[in-house]
């Protein structure tokens, strides 16, 4: 990942992200989904947990480097 995005970009984006996927998964589990869209929704849950995982790897490179930033435990539990 760039080092050209800012750590407040990195964690909007780690918070975003685990947003995200906490409502998709909700909503695969909700048995509100078409059967015709399953496999389609399962995929946008797939592509949401990839994307979280490389931003959690960029942030745990920029945690070691900056003492200041909370760890990924505080930030994704709102004490941070």
């Amino acid at each position: 990942m760039s080092e050209n995005i800012s750590n407040n970009a990195i964690i909007l984006a780690l918070l975003s992200l685990n947003g995200e996927i906490a409502i998709q998964k909700e909503y695969l589990d909700s048995g509100e989904v078409p059967e015709d869209e399953a496999e389609d929704e399962q995929e946008v849950l797939d592509d949401l947990e990839q994307a979280f995982m490389e931003f959690v790897d960029a942030y745990k490179g920029r945690a070691r480097n900056d003492e200041t930033l909370p760890s990924l435990d505080e930030l994704l539990s709102g004490e941070g």
